[in-house]
Order: C-alpha cells, then structure tokens, then sequence
C-alpha cells in the first residue's frame, strides 16, 4: 500500500500538469487578438508551477527536491501578480505605470530570496529531505524572507479582492458575469493557500485551485469579447465585408490595409509599410480624400464608384467613403480611410426613381441635359474670366486645343501609359485652368501693361483660387477623379519643374502629370499670342524657348511629345490667324 502510494502520487501531480497544458493548449486555440495579455501569462505560469510540484514528486534527492520548489515558486509568485492585474484591468481599474512596475519589482525581489534556498537561511533556516513511503518530504524551518513572501501573495489577493468588490458596488459598466467568474477563481486559489497544504502527510491540493482558476479564465476568456463593443462590431463589419479600410500616417506614408481593400486599389499591394502613397500620378486615387480632409476635416463624406469590367452599370459597386483621424489611444497619428458598401441602398433609391423604361430613359435625357447645362455654365464662368483680363482674348479656346494636340501626341508616343480616362479628363479641365481670375482685382487684371512686382503676386493668386473654386463648383460631384484632375490643373499650372514656380514651389513629379501638360500649352500659347505688353513671337522663337525650358520650367519627358505636336500646333495657330 505504502508503494501503491508512492507510485500515485506522481500519477496525480503529472496528471494536473498535463490538464492545465491542456487548458493552455485550448486557449491558444481560442485565442482573440483583443485578449488580455496579463491572462496570456496566467495560462503560461500555471503549467509552470504545476509542473513545478511534479518535478518535486518524482525527486530523489535534496538537490532535485530544491531545484523543484524553485520551479514552483517561480509560477506562483508571478502568477498572483498576473492575476491582480487580470482582475484590475477586467474591472476596469487603471492602475498607475509605476504602481505596476513596484509590484513586479517586488514579485522580483521575493521571488530572488527563493532562488536562496539551500544556500542561506534568509528563506528556509534548515531543510532536509527524506523518502517517506516512497513519497519526497522536505523537513523546513522558514526565515524571515519566507514570510515577506507569503505577505506579498495575501497583499495581492487582498488588493484583487477589494478591485472586485469595489467594481461590483461602483461600476456598473463591468458586467456582473466577469465580476461572478473573477471571485470563483480567487476563492479556489485563496482556499488551496489556506486548507490545501500537506493533506494526508503527502497531499497538495494548489495544483488543483490552479487548474480550476484555468478553467474560470477560458470561461471568462469566452465571454470578455463580447463585451468590447467596439472591437466586436468592427470585426463584424469587416467580416461581412460591408466595410474596408486604409490607413495612413500624417505623412501620407501607408500604414496598411484589409484585403479588401487591396482588391479596391490594386496599387496598395505594390506598397510597402511605410511607404509614401501618390508618389506616381496614376497611382493616387486615394490622395484626394486625403488632401480634401486635410484642407477641411469637416469635408470628410465622400463616394466612391468601383465600374464594372463589362462596363455594365448594373454591377457596378458604390461605396461611401468617410476620412477620419487615425487614434492611438487618445493621440492623433493619421489618417484612416473607410469604405462602406453601400450599392444595395443607392441601387434601390434608382430603382424608385426609375420604376420603368420610359421614366429611365426620361431621367437620362434630363440627366444628360443638366451635364450640358453643368459643363456650359463652367465654360461661360471662364469666358466671363478671361472677358475681364484685356490681354488674353481666346486663350480658354487655344489652350484646350493645344493641350488636346499634346495628349494625344502623348498617347502615341507611348513612354506614358495614359488611361482615356484621364486623357479625356484634361482635355475637358483645360478651360478651367484660369479661373482663379475671377478673384483678381479688375485694376491688376486689365492693366495695359506689364505688372508690377506687388501686382504680379496678386496675379499668382489665381492659381490658389482657382482650385479653391473648382473644388466648391465640383463638390457634389461622383466623378472625384475628375474634380481632383481639375484641381490640380487650376492649381499646379504655373509649377516649375526646377521647384522656382508657384504657388507651392513644387518640383519634378511632385507636380501632377495634367499641371505639366497644361503648362506646356499655357507658355506656348502666351508666346505666340499678342499680349498687351509684347508682340506675338514667330514659331522659331517660341519653339526655342520651349525647349530651352526642359528641365528648367517644363517635364524633360515631355520634350518629344511637344516636339512631335510643335507641327499642329504651328498649323492650328496658323489657321486661326487666317481665320480671324
């Protein structure tokens, strides 16, 4: 009998061990990205000291015996700390960084005095070990350190205890079944320190409360989500996928992404972390949400319309899309963008609309009529402009065939991949590309002459205007492509690619794609065309200093374009003068 003993007792230790492996194994199993990591750590230090007091079960000497107790008190020491911050954090108690930092700083100290053991007599005075019906005994008399530790351990289940109570009585957002589970777990382990040690000579019955707190914490650990609101209902969204994200330092630097995302703009899975985004102009299609919220965080709503590939408008995916800052904590770090489908409302509110053929086909007609309307009333606002500068008479016209002449020997050329997108869209923005005038007083604007230099910086507000007037007549508009195309057109027109233009001294590609192509038609036109204050300048002349500007004033990229559309120009030119 005394034998059969001897043989259980490591049966029984070992079979602890292995259930609080399993419950270790089973929460990772489980295991939520939102879980708490001071519950992370409770599963690993139970095994531990589990394991712990198996080691002691199955040791045959003194040298075994200690080497065991030190794996025990290492699992327990820590895992009362681990559990004191469990309850604090579940029970919504913030605990200050250094109050923290000075109980794991003590759960260090006490738990150095241990590693003493068999060497002074600061934590056992005298210890002997002795096999007892085949059962490892260790014969101890403690000293003052071993007290100090079993003062931490009950400082720290009385400092759990009250966090319970006080969240029961004082905060009613912690939910009554996490407070219920906390205090189960609290009174297994508070019992096994109290009656469970050295049962029968040979019994400890704290791998049992540990075990048993393990199951209470997957129990808690099952139910704790659910109450983090906010993290349930985002992962909710994304995984019905009615929702996509991006994100974005102030910097404009991509911080990342869900997979939708990435298949909305293909452009992100050529990004890496950190990253600048919209460095390429036809790989910036998110940019413009950006820029608008960072000039006004009130012009945050936004559509987006993802075509179908058949060109079927039936298929075709819109999404609300909403700018907001990117939280850390309570910081503002950057940007997030967010995507919402919302194709099942917008389709539905057509379908209202448009209950039969003839009203569709009705809709259409006066939808087609209002864009004429749309697009006269930009033209005549910019015939009105240029009817107040005394020296730019049919620039507006001149200047939107020449950047038309220009695109297209662009697509020819082919060193470019335009889309006919944004071919069709800069023809279309050219006649804006001076609106901003509208802003400049009439005294500058008509003066018979050339300017003055505080005149002339008067002059240069236009540009800045024009994008500003732009973005107010296009606000409403679907077509965000376009609206930011035209922005940039008004805005950058006058950028240099030296970096020595206005308004923003951009420089090289920081300028748009459309603001470098605008500029080549504005400066040819300006050339060869009458001014108040100059003659027109013959071809040859105007030619030269065109190419004397690659690289200084215009894109260097541009050069063999230009000199491939100087022909039709010259001929467009030509036919006008014979005309007029």
């Amino acid at each position: 009998m005394k034998g059969e003993r001897g043989d259980l007792v490591p049966v029984f230790y070992g079979s602890i061990w292995a259930a609080t492996l399993l419950c270790s194994a089973i929460y990772i199993f489980v295991w939520h990205k939102h879980y708490n990591v001071n519950i992370c750590l409770i599963f690993t230090f139970v095994p531990v000291t589990c394991l712990g007091r198996f080691l002691f079960s199955i040791s045959r000497d003194l040298s075994e015996a200690l080497m065991a107790q030190k794996v025990v008190y290492l699992g327990a020491t820590f895992l009362q700390l681990f559990m004191l911050f469990s309850i604090t954090d579940l029970c919504c108690i913030q605990l200050k960084r250094w109050i923290r930092a000075l109980l794991l700083v003590l759960c260090g100290v006490s738990y150095t005095t241990a590693l003493t053991m068999g060497y002074t007599d600061t934590f056992y005075k005298t210890i002997s070990f002795a096999m007892v019906d085949g059962i490892p005994r260790l014969s101890r008399t403690y000293g003052w350190m071993h007290s100090a530790y079993y003062a931490v351990v009950f400082l720290f289940l009385a400092i759990g205890f009250l966090a319970i109570c006080y969240a029961s009585v004082k905060n009613l957002q912690v939910p009554r079944t996490i407070i219920t589970l906390l205090i189960i777990p609290y009174l297994f382990v508070l019992a096994s320190y109290l009656g469970g040690r050295d049962l029968f000579g040979w019994l400890d019955l704290m791998p049992v409360g540990y075990l048993l707190a393990q199951v209470m914490y997957l129990i808690i650990s099952s139910r704790m989500n659910l109450y983090d609101v906010t993290d349930t209902v985002m992962d909710t969204m994304v995984n019905s996928q009615d929702i996509t994200f991006v994100s974005f330092d102030f910097k404009y630097r991509y911080l990342g992404s869900d997979a939708m995302a990435r298949q909305l703009f293909p452009e992100l899975n050529e990004l890496a972390v950190d990253d600048v985004y919209g460095k390429d102009n036809d790989k910036r299609k998110l940019r413009h949400y950006l820029d608008s919220f960072k000039a006004n965080p009130e012009n945050n709503q936004f559509v987006y319309t993802l075509h179908s590939a058949d060109g079927d408008e039936s298929k075709d995916i819109i999404y609300n899309v909403t700018v907001s800052y990117l939280y850390d904590g309570s910081r503002k770090r950057g940007y997030m963008v967010i995507f919402k489908d919302d194709t099942t409302n917008r389709k539905y509110i057509r379908l209202l609309d448009t209950y039969n053929d003839e009203l569709q086909e009705e809709v259409a007609a006066k939808t087609n009529h209002i864009l004429e309307m749309h697009d006269n009333l930009i033209m005549s606002l910019a015939t009105m402009v240029e009817s107040r500068d005394n020296s730019t008479g049919g620039h507006i016209k001149r200047t939107s065939e020449g950047v038309r002449i220009l695109v297209e020997e662009i697509q020819k050329e082919g060193k470019l991949s335009l889309t006919e997108e944004f071919c069709k869209d800069v023809i279309k923005a050219a006649p804006m590309h001076d609106l901003g005038k509208i802003a400049v007083d009439d005294a500058v604007l008509r003066k018979p002459g050339r300017f003055t230099d505080e005149e002339f910086e008067k002059m240069k507000k236009h540009a800045e205007e024009g994008a500003r007037v732009i973005h107010e007549i296009l606000f409403h508009t679907d077509d965000e492509s376009f609206k930011q195309l035209a922005e940039n057109i008004a805005h950058y027109h006058h950028e240099r690619w030296d970096g020595s233009g206005y308004p923003e001294k951009l420089s090289g590609e920081q300028i748009p794609l459309e603001a470098r192509i605008m500029a080549i038609a504005d400066v040819y036109d300006a050339l060869v065309s009458k001014r108040v204050y100059k003659e027109a300048y013959d071809f040859e002349k105007a030619n030269h200093i065109i190419l004397e500007g690659m690289g200084s004033q215009f894109d260097p990229s541009l050069q063999v374009a230009y000199e491939n559309a100087r022909p039709r120009l010259e001929e467009y030119y030509q036919r006008i003068a014979g005309n007029s």
